[in-house]
């Protein structure tokens, strides 16, 4: 059942995703925070560690590990990522609180597309309001915008995916999208992924 938006609960979504206290901006930490309560509030989860490890419902599934464990590490990954390209080309301008609300917040959806009422609903009638009816990119920009965040991190959210082949990615969008990319293909090369959930672009035709 949806829950009350508590300081209480605020306070779990910075325990839960720590790097938040990274960001040097203390009234963008809180909109990530808040991002994050109304995410898990209007859900059926009661944290963010309820959400099963997987890159969409059912699909690239870590063996072990919840969901903070894919924002933290590519939260992390994008971080250096773009610490080390500004460190070597002084030309380039990276806003780094962006990148690290951007990577805290690029599947702040997913507790809508993974939520088990939701989904139950959805197949039960695909024609309905489709399945999923939004998909959690989009989710994600919704819940950007109510908790105040900037359009850059929204930008992200929305674009770290597929649906961000149809824009230009910001530069920021553009390291935190690698980074994401970057997670699954090295779960897999390690052996990290149910060997069942691996997503089709992640396969590779066997040479023959």
């Amino acid at each position: 059942m949806p829950q009350d938006i508590t300081d209480a609960l605020r306070a779990q979504m910075r325990a839960e995703l720590p790097e938040v206290e990274q960001i040097s901006d203390p009234a963008l930490q809180a909109q990530v925070v808040e991002a994050w309560a109304l995410a898990i509030g209007r859900s059926s989860y009661g944290s963010i560690r309820d959400i099963p490890p997987s890159g969409n419902p059912g699909s690239m599934t870590l063996l072990a590990g919840d969901q903070t464990d894919h924002i933290r590490g590519v939260t992390r990954l994008a971080m250096v990522m773009g610490r080390e390209m500004a460190a070597s080309n002084p030309a380039m301008v990276v806003n780094h609180d962006i990148v690290i609300a951007g990577g805290l917040c690029h599947d702040v959806g997913k507790p809508w597309e993974f939520d088990p009422a939701n989904r139950k609903r959805w197949e039960a009638a695909p024609r309905a309001t489709g399945l999923p009816s939004i998909r959690h990119p989009a989710y994600g920009v919704h819940l950007c915008l109510l908790a105040g965040l900037p359009e850059e991190v929204a930008h992200i959210a929305g674009a770290h995916s597929g649906e961000g082949e149809l824009v230009v990615r910001s530069l920021e969008g553009t390291i935190v999208h690698l980074a994401d990319i970057g997670y699954w293909t090295l779960a897999l090369a390690g052996g990290l992924v149910k060997p069942e959930t691996v997503s089709s672009k992640y396969r590779r035709p066997l040479v023959m």
